[in-house]
């Protein structure tokens, strides 16, 4: 019988259970039965002797697939088989590639290399992979060539500067070469995408570009991030892995571990007014350590989308887009203003935890001390000059230079 709407219309199911309607026109092409549910197919045979296989396609459901569709799609598979095509393994093949994708490869990666690197370089890996690179994630291995890559990186640069965008590309091309001698990658589209010119970037924010940015944030995670490292002037990673362990309010300080930061060495942040207010109104639950974040575990990671809706936000405010800067500005210009307010090199130093003759050694020790209380004064008088220029009121600290 012809497998159509009328055909099946008429047609007088046997006694039998499970039995197949084959058409009369479309070798291969047939409807299952079985009990209830009716199942369109396609068989056909590769090979011939002993080397002849049979195989058999599922096309779809019957009723949900109506038999005009259905008929049409096996009509493509047998015009495929009649050319030598085998339908069934493109398809196992297909539902491979379209598993293999860019974020299952990352992971294997990151998870090869956590034995491999210290708790600081396998972060790194995880801020290229996992944020630097997440608009790759759902993509098939098959689907990223290096005009993919390409773009991205361009995205990378555009939103956090050439330096990240190069450590990116070299992540992402270990990575890819890591996959191929696992048999997981069939090539490395990394190669052969353009190095950026690195130099060391001398952004410095001025008062008023850093209010405007403070006065721009929303009250989420991504606003008391900005506002913290503008009050603190530490490391965005460090600001946005923050844990309610590391926070000591009696004390008033931070207390971040020695692998929590850059240089090894633990380092404590003394809490200013407005810096303890921030982290005071955090919402805190029994079921997260974290501050930031939507998971449990995973630091804040939306940085590319939020500073694109940030940096919209001024030019929408102010009627221009601020002068190019990235995030890890904020960190140099507050080392600087710092300076003009008069707060001495060493303490900005101390507050930065860089390591310089004051703090190496024994020297070190002696003064942690006195410098735990001048970098309390410090950031009070910082605290002091932020709120001054956001309020819009004279300062209470007086400014060596303008």
């Amino acid at each position: 019988m012809k497998l159509t709407a009328q055909g099946l219309a008429a047609h007088k199911p046997p006694v039998k259970a499970d039995y197949i309607l084959h058409d009369e026109q479309i070798k291969g092409f047939g409807l299952r039965v079985r009990g209830d549910r009716r199942t369109w197919i396609f068989q056909y045979s590769i090979g011939t002797g002993k080397a002849k296989i049979t195989r058999r396609i599922k096309i779809g459901d019957y009723p949900a697939l109506p038999p005009a569709k259905a008929r049409a799609e096996a009509e493509d598979l047998h015009a495929k088989v009649h050319t030598h095509g085998d339908p069934a393994a493109e398809k196992r093949k297909n539902r491979v590639e379209a598993g293999n994708t860019f974020e299952k490869l990352a992971q294997s990666y990151l998870e090869f290399q956590r034995a491999e690197l210290r708790r600081n370089s396998l972060r790194e890996l995880r801020r290229h992979l996992e944020v630097n690179a997440k608009p790759l994630h759902a993509l098939p291995l098959t689907q990223i060539d290096r005009d993919v890559i390409a773009r991205r990186l361009d995205a990378v640069a555009k939103a956090s500067g050439s330096v990240t965008s190069n450590r990116t590309r070299a992540t992402l091309s270990a990575m890819y070469a890591w996959g191929m001698r696992e048999g997981r990658a069939a090539e490395n589209p990394v190669l052969h995408t353009n190095k950026r010119n690195e130099k060391s970037r001398d952004r410095v924010l001025s008062d008023a570009e850093l209010c405007t940015i403070w006065r721009a944030l929303g009250n989420d995670d991504y606003g008391d991030i900005i506002r913290l490292l503008i009050l603190t002037a530490q490391r965005a990673n460090e600001i946005a892995g923050l844990s309610w362990p590391e926070i000591d309010f009696e004390r008033g300080v931070i207390s971040l571990p020695g692998s929590r930061v850059k240089n090894g060495r633990a380092h404590e942040i003394p809490l200013a007014r407005t810096t303890r207010a921030i982290l005071q109104a955090r919402p805190r639950t029994e079921d997260r350590t974290l501050l930031f974040g939507l998971r449990e575990g995973r630091p804040y990671n939306g940085w590319h989308v939020s500073k694109i809706r940030l940096d919209r936000k001024i030019a929408e405010a102010t009627g221009a887009p601020l002068e190019a800067w990235v995030v890890h500005d904020i960190r140099r210009s507050v080392a600087k203003r710092m300076a003009d307010i008069g707060i001495a090199p060493h303490i900005i130093e101390s507050l930065l935890n860089h390591v310089s003759g004051h703090k190496g050694g024994i020297a070190g020790i002696y003064n942690r001390a006195l410098y735990s209380a001048e970098k309390a004064q410090a950031l009070s008088r910082w605290d002091e000059h932020i709120s001054a220029l956001v309020e819009s009121r004279p300062a209470k600290v007086t400014a060596l230079r303008a």
